[in-house]
This record gives C-alpha cells, structure tokens and sequence, in this order.
C-alpha cells in the first residue's frame, strides 16, 4: 500500500503475470467529477517505457491540441508521469 498523508490518498497495485497492473485508489472525500476525481473509473495509464517517452508524447499531444492536465513530473510515490485529458474529459495517464 502507498499512503500519502497530506492528501489522504491511498493506493494498491495489483500485478499481473503479463505485466498488466490494476491500481485501486481511495481517497478520504469525492470531489466534483471537474476536480479529476469521482467514484468508479477514475483514469488509464499508459507505460511509455522511458521519460523521454512521456516528455515526447506530452508534447506532441499538447501541440496538437490535447488537454495537457498536469506534468510531466514526479508524483509522490515516485512514478514520472504526465495526464491528458480526452475527449470525453477521462484522465490518461502517461508513465515510464
């Protein structure tokens, strides 16, 4: 389990035998849905495999016009990644 006490958020990570992961997240309160967090299907993330590769796709999704929500950075448990939205407003997570 990843626990962050400043934000109450805490998570586990599922894996898989084919190198799929499933996070399960719970968080103290549920915002608004316009805040990015709301109950059931929350986000996807997506492996890119380097940091250049989520610096790369960030920008060439910026620039063609995608939502850029936040990043690329390094989040508090230590992954590097970036979020876009799409366009249904679903968060897309890029990692490494």
């Amino acid at each position: 389990m990843y626990h962050n006490p400043k934000t109450g958020l805490k998570t586990y990570f599922l894996s898989f035998t084919d190198g799929a992961r499933l996070e399960i997240m719970n968080r103290p309160y549920i915002a608004d849905r316009a805040e990015g967090f709301a109950e059931g299907y929350v986000h996807m993330a997506l492996s890119l495999g380097s940091r250049e590769a989520v610096d790369s796709l960030t920008q060439r999704l910026r620039a063609d016009g995608i939502k850029v929500k936040d990043g690329p950075r390094v989040t508090g448990d230590g992954y590097y990644e970036s979020t876009v939205l799409d366009p249904d407003g679903n968060i897309i997570e890029l990692t490494v």
